[in-house]
């Protein structure tokens, strides 16, 4: 039976971001400069090289992408390693289950904090492409309700695999085996015309692809129904992995 979290989730979230505001200057290499290095080294170096993609700039053609990919692993080393570590190492999920707040709330403020995470990565990238006159349209100003959905999106296929993790040295097969593979055959960094046609077949069912659709769209201004189609995939498969994550994670603390 699934159960569907409480308002105390809220109280997770507040404690995990506690945790970031006492810490945030440790982690900003990874969430702050780590982007903002991607998007000057490969949009200006290898831009210089590649030169024109689809009538856009290559630095143009990236914002997206970086955009989305980072929304991901934002939230995807939160909900792993983070989540993680507080289970197993820190036993804070064994104190916060002596409290009102039960495994589905534990969920659920994690979840939403990992969006969060994705919320504050986004609006930095979008502050410096900003800066730098790579935005095209004010449908750019959604970008953080857009890093928010695609946030939840990976938080909860993170705290899945949480789940069934053995140890933490299992999140080397995720992120090699899933997520790099991801970030490269989504469309986010090269158009995947003149790659093999099994790339172009696998890529629709990758999570990345409408994520980066999503967010091509709000820096281009251009929509179409294909946007909507990207909204809704992203959307409506978060709301089925979010229910997997709650059944999943309470087989995996009560054990």
């Amino acid at each position: 039976m699934i159960h569907l979290p409480s308002f105390r989730a809220v109280r997770m979230w507040q404690r995990n971001r506690d945790v970031f505001i006492r810490l945030w200057w440790s982690l900003a290499p990874a969430f702050m400069i780590e982007p903002v290095l991607l998007l000057g080294a490969i949009g200006l170096g290898f831009g210089a090289y590649i030169g024109v993609i689809e009538g856009q700039d290559y630095i143009n053609y990236i914002v997206p992408g970086i955009l989305a990919s980072y929304s991901m692993t934002t939230a995807t080393f939160e909900c792993t390693y983070g989540a993680y570590f507080r289970m197993e190492y820190r036993k804070t999920y064994d104190a916060i289950m002596a409290t009102p707040l039960n495994i589905e709330d534990i969920v659920g403020g994690e979840i939403l904090w990992g969006a969060t995470r994705s919320i504050i990565t986004a609006t930095i990238i979008l502050t410096v492409s900003l800066f730098f006159g790579l935005l095209e349209s004010w449908w750019a100003l959604l970008i953080p309700f857009a890093a928010f959905l695609i946030g939840l999106l990976f938080s909860c296929l993170a705290i899945i695999f949480v789940s069934v993790a053995s140890s933490v040295y299992s999140f080397n097969y995720y992120f090699t085996l899933f997520i790099a593979p991801m970030t490269f055959f989504s469309g986010a960094f090269f158009p995947l015309d003149n790659l093999p046609s099994v790339v172009g077949d696998i890529s629709p069912f990758l999570p990345l692809t409408p994520a980066v659709n999503l967010m091509r769209a709000l820096v281009t201004g251009e929509f179409s129904a294909a946007t909507l189609g990207s909204l809704l995939v992203v959307v409506i498969t978060t709301v089925v992995l979010f229910l997997i994550a709650a059944m999943v994670m309470r087989r995996r603390v009560m054990e």
